[in-house]
């Protein structure tokens, strides 16, 4: 994606909302993914509450993109301030190892709790390339707003161990989660 097509779009739409933002970085990412993070002195206002003033703004950015690129499907992007998304995704990668050590120990597969498409795939690459955790997969299971991903050992067969429910508790850390 062209980072200055990205910054003249989301410099346009800033002028029109109640902050400041004080410069826009443009970075591609391995797989495909373009991370625009936003400068600004008060960065909780460009957030929102848990996260939809960026989300609404992600979205916006991301219609405008496609329809100006003339793009058969929205690009893939990122948009982040003040780190807000990276201690996100860095937190749902954390629970993640945490998990997977009651899946080594106990040989159960572990549901997490639900989460968005973004977190779930954090999560699936996260697992495919960390070298410590090479000893599982994951898989994506449910549907729509319930569906959650499942840790798992490798050597286990898909369908083992009959009906899979929640091991973990509500509290798990990632009711917060905004993407």
């Amino acid at each position: 994606m062209d980072a200055s097509m990205i910054k003249d779009v989301l410099g346009g739409l800033v002028t029109f909302l109640p902050f400041e933002v004080t410069d826009i970085k443009v970075t591609e990412e391995d797989g495909g993914v373009t991370r625009v993070d936003i400068v600004a002195p008060e960065a909780s206002r460009v957030i929102g509450w848990h996260g939809e003033t960026l989300n609404a703004l992600q979205h916006v950015l991301k219609s405008i993109l496609r329809s100006k690129a003339k793009l058969d499907r929205s690009p893939f992007l990122v948009l982040d301030v003040d780190g807000y998304r990276r201690s996100q995704e860095d937190k749902v990668c954390k629970i993640a190892e945490q998990k997977a050590d009651f899946v080594r120990r106990t040989g159960s597969r572990l549901a997490l709790p639900p989460m968005s498409p973004y977190f779930r795939r954090i999560v699936h690459m996260h697992v495919a390339n960390t070298p410590v955790l090479q000893d599982l997969t994951t898989e994506s299971v449910g549907e729509g707003e319930y569906r959650q991903i499942v840790l798992r050992l490798k050597d286990e067969k898909e369908g083992d161990g009959g009906e899979l429910s929640p091991v973990m508790a509500e509290d798990a850390g990632l009711e917060n989660l905004d993407v």
